[in-house]
């Protein structure tokens, strides 16, 4: 078993030193404006004027911010730095507060909606920032952003937080995170992402309040976002907690099954880990409906109507590796072991670009990679991946070394 995690480690490592950062560091930095270029193609072509995402941007920072708290290399730290930089230049809201969605490519407010999804990884950045800089300014503006969701977005009445505001903080008619989401007021995507920024920002804030509300989010996962039946997330609600929607997403599935888990864990409340601990124990389960029998993990299922989405997106595939790991390590049981091999080992055959570098954005059912879609882009960070590098590699290092 040694020897497994020993291989998984050394492979993982490989990739975000040589593949994943590399990429980012010399194709994406944006040295006539500042900050990273907007968007690189599925066919690897830089797209001029792209417009600059709030995701992106706080997705960049985050990555290079850890990989220096684990690796030390001063170029990370170079290029967390140009990050932080562009973002508290370009994406804060000094008249009504918050952070932009999205600018145009030389900095310039494009879309000013608040959306909360974003002002949450605006908060997950700035604190992994702070954990290698003892930046205040950072921290700073992280708790002003948490306190800006919970006075402006949180439901007060029938808890969790609604989804999407104007400039001035007007609840706009369309929520929508994305043109393929549906328009409700509260979504389990943004929820999970609260969660995960607000456990980042009580790792270097320990906030009584804070703890509060992380607490307050563990519960609703397990009283309204799980389904008791089939233990999958649900994933649209209006604003009285009625399901509006059938859809089953694997690796938001998979994710929760982790970032619950790491949450609890980071609060230290051990009555609630055992509740969360057998809810994601639950949720990782449900997930593995979706896998294949290459190790693959497709991407989502209509559960009303009967649709499969049979694609292999990149995301799904590196949430299935921590997520299996993380089975694996509250199970001790060597079948989930297997399985993040075997996921990890399809995305090295699959998934990663060799020639160009990164990862295609998926693989379609027939086995050919998705050049149509982004290879970096609005939506397309080295996040996922290079978070799923970071995680195994602790987790890995955690097990061999203790």
């Amino acid at each position: 078993m040694t020897e497994k995690i020993r291989k998984l480690h050394e492979g993982v490592q490989a990739e975000i030193l040589h593949n994943i950062l590399p990429f980012w560091s010399q194709h994406m930095t944006d040295h006539e404006f500042g900050g990273f270029l907007g968007r690189i193609s599925g066919q690897g072509r830089i797209v001029k004027n792209a417009e600059k995402g709030g995701i992106l941007n706080a997705r960049i920072l985050w990555t290079f911010s850890a990989a220096y708290n684990h690796f030390k290399d001063p170029v990370y730290r170079q290029m967390a730095e140009r990050s932080k930089d562009f973002i508290l230049k370009n994406f804060f809201d000094e008249q009504f507060g918050g952070t932009y969605w999205k600018l145009t490519h030389d900095g310039n407010p494009l879309d000013t909606k608040k959306q909360i999804y974003s002002q949450a990884f605006f908060i997950y950045a700035l604190s992994e920032y702070y954990r290698i800089s003892g930046d205040r300014t950072c921290l700073d503006k992280a708790v002003v952003l948490h306190r800006l969701i919970e006075e402006k977005s949180s439901d007060v009445e029938k808890n969790g937080y609604l989804e999407a505001f104007t400039r001035d903080w007007t609840l706009l008619e369309d929520l929508r995170l994305s043109d393929k989401d549906d328009n409700e007021k509260k979504t389990t995507n943004t929820h999970l992402h609260i969660l995960e920024a607000y456990t980042g920002l009580y790792r270097i804030w320990k906030d009584r309040e804070l703890a509060g509300k992380i607490k307050n989010l563990l519960v609703l996962f397990l009283e309204k976002i799980l389904d008791p039946r089939s233990h999958h997330l649900q994933l649209f609600f209006d604003d009285d907690w009625n399901v509006r929607s059938s859809l089953i997403s694997y690796g938001h599935d998979i994710e929760a099954s982790w970032l619950l888990y790491e949450a609890a864990r980071v609060l230290e409340d051990r009555q609630l880990m055992v509740s969360v601990k057998e809810a994601c124990i639950g949720v990782a389960h449900a997930a593995m409906e979706g896998l294949q029998e290459d190790g693959s993990l497709i991407y989502e299922k209509d559960g009303a109507h009967g649709r499969v989405d049979m694609e292999r997106h990149w995301w799904p595939q590196a949430e299935a590796v921590v997520g299996m790991f993380n089975l694996f390590e509250i199970t001790s049981d060597d079948l989930y072991l297997t399985r993040a091999i075997r996921c990890w080992e399809y995305i090295v055959n699959n998934l990663t670009d060799k020639k160009n570098g990164e990862w295609y954005w998926s693989i379609f059912p027939d086995g050919t990679p998705n050049l149509k879609q982004d290879k970096a882009g609005f939506w397309k960070c080295p996040y996922h991946n290079g978070r799923m590098c970071l995680e195994i590699i602790g987790r890995s290092e955690r097990i061999m070394f203790v």
